[in-house]
């Protein structure tokens, strides 16, 4: 039978079944090389499957959609609840590398759900793999700290779906606040 190699936290090696086991230091069980990685990264792949869970960027394909992004033009801190003041960029990529999407809507909206400004005229095509952005000032208060955007794309044929967000940034001071949010689809009505 082969002795079992424990290696000490102190990084003493002693051989459990064989002579050498005057370490002093608690032992450590190392599993074999190779086989217990390869055993958790099967679990944590069967435990997502039946999640739900999809790798980063595996969505299902889609013709178009309608995406809420969140957006701040301030936040709050203290016990006063003093604003930070935010500019905050939309960004819009276009994930798929074959096909182009086009944006029929960009529009800003407050915390009251009233439309402050629709930064599209007309429609704008985003080439495969390109991408754009919407900026509100840091000036524009009107939003609040419930903003929005919504954005409507839509494609020729179906494509992955592209990536909405928004980051928003800020200065008081000495200090700095930065953040992000990912637009969500949601169905229109």
């Amino acid at each position: 039978m082969p002795a079992l190699t424990v290696t000490t936290v102190a990084g003493k090696t002693a051989r459990r079944g064989g002579r050498d086991q005057a370490a002093r230091a608690p032992a450590v069980l190392r599993p074999r090389a190779g086989l217990f990685p390869w055993a958790v990264a099967i679990c944590l792949v069967l435990l997502g499957a039946a999640a739900g869970f999809r790798p980063v960027g595996a969505q299902e394909l889609s013709r178009g959609q309608l995406v809420y992004v969140p957006v701040y033009s301030h936040v709050y801190h203290g016990d006063r609840e003093r604003p930070i003041l935010l500019a905050a960029t939309v960004s819009i990529r276009n994930l798929d590398p074959g096909q182009a999407i086009t944006l029929t809507q960009a529009d800003y909206y407050d915390s009251e759900g009233r439309l402050i400004r629709s930064y599209l005229t007309q429609p704008l095509t985003l080439k495969p793999l390109a991408s754009t952005r919407f900026v509100v000032r840091e000036s524009d208060t009107r939003g609040g700290s419930g903003a929005h955007f919504l954005v409507r794309w839509q494609a020729a044929a179906e494509v992955n779906p592209p990536l909405v967000e928004s980051v928003m940034l800020g200065t008081a001071i000495q200090q700095g606040i930065s953040f992000s949010s990912r637009g969500v689809p949601i169905r229109p009505r």
